[in-house]
């Protein structure tokens, strides 16, 4: 007689690889909605749009959405939160720019550069 859960060791391994996509699944969808409803450039209907193609076709949906997206949809959000960490951090923008002139004096960044941090830092 066999026992009751008799498994072999090609079934628990067949079994780890599946949870491992279903999770790997599931981590990419919450990924998606995160950044779907984080961004500020779309409207409400866009959004609803999306997240209606995913539920409907899930992966090719995925797919669409990662190819249709902006390589800049959320830079200036990335950019404010940065900048929280650094105020949270008690970096201030006088701070930056002080060091920003510091590396302009040295020669190790230009003015084009010098501007750009700058700016960022005043933002």
């Amino acid at each position: 007689m066999e026992p009751f859960l008799a498994t072999t060791f090609l079934e628990v391994v067949a079994w780890i690889v599946i949870v491992f996509f279903w999770m790997l699944a599931i981590w990419m969808f919450i990924a998606i909605f995160g950044d779907i409803f984080r961004r500020r450039d779309m409207s409400g209907f866009a959004k609803a749009g999306w997240i209606f193609l995913i539920f409907v076709v899930p992966f090719l949906g995925a797919l669409i959405y990662i190819i249709a997206r902006p390589p800049m949809a959320t830079y200036e959000q990335d950019m404010e939160m940065i900048a929280q960490q650094k105020r949270a951090m008690g970096v201030t923008a006088t701070d930056e720019i002080a060091k920003a002139s510091e590396l302009l004096k040295a020669g190790t960044i230009n003015q084009a550069e010098f501007d750009a941090i700058k700016a960022r830092a005043l933002g």
